[in-house]
């Protein structure tokens, strides 16, 4: 594969931000179609994106490996033995190293291939009802410092730190934000397009969903997006009061409560909430 191509294909998979893999061969042994710096890029649903190894053999056990080292989000090293039937049905009988695999094939060669996951960074994308807000300033501030990509959506924004992103709007595009299980989205509308902004964010696969809103306020939204239609899952996983309970008073109290449940959810750590009712 030609590095403008390779660069090309990697480009739009980072641009969709979608998880994928990138499967190089190291070492190549024998009669292998295969050679050390061939690609494969895959995709978390298993479609070779870009790339060959020379034929479908040793293509489909190594897609089949991308897709798993894509769920753990951990790298793999496989030997992939091209081999004839019996030696394939033995070598898979006997091996216990799940590296190890037997492909059957006439090639008669081994290869050595690294499997890289390609995860896409951690986001968080604070939604702002527009002009100043001390709030969002300082989870623009502390997401940047703990490693985030920062999105802002916001038709005024008035910061005093620049994000990452600033899509300057009063609707959130689904579409146009690649809103992905790697983001985290922080809804700071004050009211007026609080069920707006929460309908069109339900249709995407994040996993966390604050709105910082009273008690009053939030279960008025709850029960506006469940008259909508909207799922009663998404409804009951929106996190509102947003925050763990560190006793938050001031704007950059609160975005640190913030920020700090957001980091909880990345490791998988459970939260104790206070009632929504």
């Amino acid at each position: 594969m030609q590095s403008s191509h390779y660069a090309k294909h990697l480009s739009t998979l980072v641009g969709r931000r979608e998880p994928f893999a990138v499967a190089t061969v190291t070492r190549s042994e024998g009669s292998t179609l295969a050679k050390p710096g061939f690609k494969l890029l895959i995709t978390a649903k298993g479609e070779v994106a870009a790339g060959t190894f020379g034929g479908g053999c040793p293509e489909g056990p190594i897609v089949e490996a991308a897709m798993q080292a894509i769920a753990a989000g951990e790298p793999r090293v496989l030997r992939i033995h091209l081999v004839d039937t019996e030696k394939s049905v033995a070598g898979t009988v006997r091996e216990t190293n799940p590296n190890e695999i037997w492909v059957q094939t006439n090639c008669g060669g081994t290869l050595e291939v690294y499997v890289e996951p390609m995860l896409p960074t951690h986001r968080i994308v604070v939604v702002g009802q527009g002009g100043r807000d001390d709030v969002e300033t300082a989870l623009v501030h502390f997401g940047k410092l703990l490693g985030f990509d920062v999105t802002v959506v916001d038709p005024n924004p008035v910061l005093s730190e620049a994000p990452h992103e600033v899509i300057q709007s009063s609707q959130v595009d689904v579409d146009r934000l690649h809103l992905s299980p790697h983001d985290y989205v922080v809804v700071l509308t004050k009211g007026e397009r609080d069920v707006a902004v929460l309908e069109a964010i339900s249709r995407s696969p994040v996993k966390f969903v604050g709105l910082l809103a009273s008690r009053h306020r939030a279960r008025q939204d709850r029960e506006e997006l469940a008259k909508r239609g909207v799922s009663k899952e998404f409804v009951d996983s929106l996190r509102s009061p947003i925050g763990l309970d560190i006793g938050a008073k001031t704007p950059e109290e609160l975005a640190l409560a913030i920020i700090a449940e957001v980091v909880a959810v990345k490791y998988g750590r459970s939260t104790v909430r206070p009632s929504s009712g």
